[in-house]
C-alpha cells in the first residue's frame, strides 16, 4: 500500500481512533464500579460528618451509626425501611424523602439531605437533628464551584459548620426557624448563624437550602417521640421508651 496516499492517512485514522474509542471504552467499564463506590463511600462520608464523626474507616463507621436509610411520604410515613441512600439529593421531593435513622452513644439523630443553589452553581449537604426533631447535633455543606476564600467557606468545619450545633432548626409549631444572617448580624443566637463575609449570595443560599429542605420534612418533624403513646397502649411513659411496633432505631 502506497502510504503517501492519502486514503492510507484516512484509513489509519481511522482504524486508531476505532482502537483508542475500544480502549476508553473498555477502561471505562473496568473502573465504572469502582468509580461508583468510590462516590457511595464519599456520600457516607458527608452524612457521616453531618454526625460530627470523621473516623478513618467510613465504611465501618456508617454501618456502625447508621441504622436505616428509610424513605418517607409527604406524610411523614415510612414507606420503607431502606432505599433511602440511593436517592440523590438533587432527587429528593416531598413524596420521596430520604431519612437516615442514626445512633450515637446511644441515641437517636436523624440525617435529612439538603440540596439547593449557591452563586456559581448547586450546593448540598445534611444536617442531623437530635431525637427532638427540633435541635441541631451536626451539620455538612459542600459545593460544586463557590469562591474560593468566600462562598467556599461554607465547607469549613470550624468557621461556618460547627457553630450550627446546638442551634434550633425547627420551633414549637413546626416551622423551621434555622437562620443564616450576614456575618456578624446575629441578634438570636439560639436560632441564627453567622453568614460568611464576603460571600453573602452563598449564605443566603445555605439558608434557602435548610428551609426548603428541611421542610420537606414537615409532617415528620411534626410527630413528637410521644405520638406513639397514642396508639400503643403498651407505652407507659412518654419518650422513655417505644413498643416494638414504634420503634424508630434497628426497625
Amino acid at each position: 500500500m502506497n502510504t503517501n496516499k492519502n486514503s492510507y492517512t484516512f484509513i489509519y485514522a481511522s482504524v486508531m481512533v476505532i482502537i483508542v474509542a475500544f480502549l476508553l471504552a473498555f477502561v471505562s467499564s473496568v473502573l465504572k464500579p469502582m468509580q461508583q463506590k468510590n462516590i457511595e463511600l464519599d456520600k457516607k462520608k458527608q452524612v457521616l460528618a453531618a454526625l460530627n464523626i470523621f473516623e478513618k474507616d467510613a465504611e465501618t463507621a456508617y454501618k456502625t451509626y447508621v441504622k436505616a436509610d428509610q424513605l418517607l411520604n409527604a406524610k411523614g410515613e415510612v414507606v420503607a425501611n431502606e432505599g433511602g441512600f440511593a436517592v440523590e439529593n438533587a432527587a429528593v421531593t416531598a413524596d420521596n424523602l430520604p431519612l437516615y435513622v442514626c445512633e450515637v452513644n446511644g441515641e437517636t439523630k436523624f440525617v435529612l439531605p439538603l440540596y439547593g443553589a449557591g452563586l456559581w452553581g448547586p450546593i448540598w449537604g445534611y444536617v442531623a437533628l437530635n431525637a427532638d426533631k427540633e435541635t441541631i447535633y451536626g451539620v455538612y455543606f459542600s459545593h460544586a464551584g463557590e469562591t474560593p476564600g468566600l462562598g467556599a467557606e461554607i465547607t469549613n468545619y470550624e468557621k461556618f459548620q460547627k457553630p450550627f450545633i446546638g442551634k434550633t432548626a425547627v420551633n414549637a409549631n413546626n416551622d423551621v426557624v434555622i437562620t443564616v444572617v450576614k456575618a456578624g448580624k446575629v441578634q438570636n443566637p439560639e436560632t441564627e448563624v453567622d453568614g460568611i463575609s464576603g460571600g453573602t449570595i452563598t449564605s443566603n443560599g445555605v439558608d434557602a437550602m435548610l428551609k426548603n429542605s428541611i421542610g420537606l420534612y414537615k409532617a415528620f418533624l411534626g410527630e413528637s417521640a410521644c405520638d406513639a403513646k397514642a396508639e400503643c397502649a403498651e407505652a407507659t411513659e412518654c419518650c422513655a421508651a417505644q413498643c416494638e411496633n414504634h420503634e424508630v432505631v434497628n426497625q
